[in-house]
């Protein structure tokens, strides 16, 4: 899979990321079988009854909110880890000690079942996240009643954007919806940018994005950079790191381009996947 130069993240998304750098433990599944051996069930055992989640004190909650910019109290939760309590900020999962001190950032996996537990909250999250964003605020090419979805953020100077666009008929034949959102890989008051404000302006955004795509100059009148904003920001929330960055409707993100007979193949595996889980 292709992906194209790496984003330039804003706000939480940079304050985040450069945390992380100093602090991430995130490895892949190979070196997590590498590391540990899946034990044997015992015979007959019976999981365990689930427990109401514990409470978070007040002054805990507080401490954590105070020290992430744009974090909500609704954002904060107790996580897998004793001490250590799960924020959640779109797509963003991270992990912050109890006196707000310590930030983690990465996959926490059971070692019982091998499953990452980090990555299931993380597609749930983006999950919610796409379902409130509004169609108003979208490109969207397919019908309604479309077998799949996918929301696709793109960039109109973006190579494999254009590849993927180009194939966006065959996408739709194959049963696929895709609703675009702007991310100008570039940010803000850059060519790229005043390129998606051009589309989202026109009078057909459809059509004006087609020709976009294809290199075609898109002229007409300004409308603001409001709606542009809006969707690079939340991108940007959901871990965007390049274009065309597709998710799926359970928040898998699936990366960069690909064919329309590899999207379709995600979509399902994702949907299984998803149903695996329940």
């Amino acid at each position: 899979m292709r992906r194209s130069t790496p984003a330039r993240p804003i706000a939480v998304a940079g304050f985040i990321a450069s945390a992380a750098a100093l602090l991430t433990f995130a490895p892949n599944s190979s070196t997590l079988a590498a590391t540990a051996q899946k034990p044997t069930p015992a015979a007959n055992a019976k999981p365990a009854a689930p427990t109401a989640p514990a409470a978070i004190p007040a002054d805990v909650r507080a401490r954590i909110v105070a020290k992430l910019p744009g974090a909500q109290a609704s954002d904060v939760a107790v996580s897998p880890i004793p001490g250590l309590y799960e924020v959640a900020m779109g797509g963003l999962i991270v992990y912050v000690s109890s006196d707000g001190k310590y930030l983690l950032s990465g996959n926490v996996y059971d070692l019982d079942t091998q499953v990452n537990l980090t990555a299931s909250r993380r597609n749930s999250a983006r999950a919610k996240a796409l379902a409130a964003a509004s169609e108003s605020n979208m490109i969207v090419f397919g019908p309604a009643n479309a077998k799949m979805t996918v929301t696709v953020f793109t960039d109109i100077d973006c190579g494999y954007c254009r590849k993927f666009h180009s194939q966006i008929a065959d996408v739709n034949k194959a049963g696929v919806r895709v609703r675009y959102m702007f991310f100008p890989r570039t940010g803000p008051a850059t060519e790229s940018w005043t390129k998606a404000e051009q589309v989202w302006c026109a009078a057909d955004r459809r059509e004006a994005l087609t020709r976009a795509k294809k290199g075609d100059a898109v002229k007409g009148k300004t409308c603001g950079d409001a709606a542009i904003k809006s969707q690079y920001e939340l991108g940007s929330d959901l871990g965007v790191e390049g274009t065309p960055a597709i998710f799926t409707q359970t928040g898998d993100y699936i990366g960069g381009y690909v064919t329309p007979a590899e999207l379709v193949q995600a979509i399902q595996e994702s949907q299984k996947a998803a149903v695996a889980a329940r």
